[in-house]
């Protein structure tokens, strides 16, 4: 497992303004008091203006320096960027056995994308509690949007929402690191692919591991279809979850369908560009690159009670009829949990419909 990143030392800096007067600065003390002062001949009389440096009587300064908080907390954001990017460079980082990079994950990519979590698509968790916090689970969800932007939403969900801050660490598809930018980032950022001996690995370990038992037939399936579960494969998901003894969180998903309405499939291009689909949405292609920005649809995330395993045997992982009916009964939870969770949200727009 990757190890925290060692705390840094920062030394204290103390803003100029804090030594400052809020009235501008104390008068010397080898200056006399104003009652002991001669008058000059040049002064009309005893008042005088104030000088351009100096506030008038009774009125507080035009422009003030910015609040020492906000200076401690700019010297420390600095600080912690500094030594992130000395760690970086000097290579004093670590990653698991799978490429797993912890802090790149929570400072870098992360960051990039909780603005869409918290303030474009508004999501809200249901359910959290049913996510085990200090052991090894199987994370089970429904999967569309034409575009996988679930699993990101999944991610920063369980991270920053869970009480223990889980890493969840989704298995993908062979396509995913077919592709070598993609699939280097999705190593460090805790993915892995989609095979037996990776989930078994993970789940024995204690890790929280995600899938998608859609796969592409649910994330690429058309508007039509929204919110109706394609069939999930041939269980393998829920043979390893036996194997390790560990159990399945049902997970519901609501908003991805309508951040990328497919009304139609470039077909014969996308198998040229060898992609499982190549989508036609009201606004791609026909506004070019503005045609990607997703819309802006309410989401909610949805944890249900956790199905056990560790009822049976691992060797019942290759019962055939067992896994099949196992498979058939958490696609049934999921269904389920989707269907309340619409209810739940309403309009997927609001406040426009």
């Amino acid at each position: 497992m990757a190890g925290e990143p060692a705390e840094t030392d920062d030394a204290q800096v103390i803003p100029i303004t804090r030594a400052r007067s809020p009235h501008g600065s104390p008068p010397s003390q080898h200056e006399p008091p104003p009652s002991e002062r001669e008058p000059s001949g040049n002064e009309p009389s005893s008042e005088r203006e104030p000088s351009e440096h100096e506030p008038s009587a009774g009125h507080e300064p035009s422009e003030r320096g910015p609040a020492p908080d906000e200076d401690g907390d700019r010297d420390r954001g600095l600080a912690e960027l500094f030594a992130f990017l000395r760690r970086r460079i000097t290579g004093e980082y670590e990653v698991d056995e799978f490429g797993f990079d912890p802090e790149l994950t929570d400072k870098v990519l992360l960051e990039l994308i909780r603005p869409l979590y918290r303030h474009w698509f508004r999501v809200e968790t249901v359910g959290m509690h049913n996510v085990p916090g200090d052991s090894g689970a199987l994370v089970v969800a429904n999967h569309s949007g034409t575009l996988p932007l679930d699993g990101l939403m999944l991610q920063v969900a369980l991270h920053d929402d869970h009480p223990e801050r889980r890493a969840v660490r989704l298995l993908g598809a062979d396509l995913v690191y077919q592709l070598p930018l993609l699939g280097h980032l999705s190593r460090k950022t805790g993915h892995t692919l989609a095979c037996r001996d990776d989930a078994d690995r993970l789940l024995r370990k204690g890790e929280l591991v995600g899938v998608f038992p859609e796969g592409f037939k649910g994330v690429g399936k058309p508007f039509s279809e929204r919110y109706k579960l394609q069939r999930f494969g041939r269980g393998g998901f829920v043979a390893s979850a036996i194997r390790a003894g560990v159990p399945i969180v049902p997970c519901s998903i609501v908003g991805a369908e309508e951040i990328y309405p497919k009304v139609g499939d470039l077909r014969f291009l996308a198998r040229a560009l060898g992609l499982p689909y190549l989508p036609i949405t009201p606004l791609f292609p026909w506004l070019g690159p503005l045609g990607l920005v997703p819309l802006p649809s309410k989401w909610m995330i949805g944890f249900g009670e956790p199905i056990r395993t560790d009822q049976f045997d691992p060797a019942d992982a290759d019962d055939p009829m067992l896994v099949f009916n196992l498979t058939d009964q958490v696609r049934e939870v999921i269904q389920q949990q989707l269907n309340e969770l619409r209810l739940q949200r309403g309009h997927a727009f609001p406040p426009f419909f």
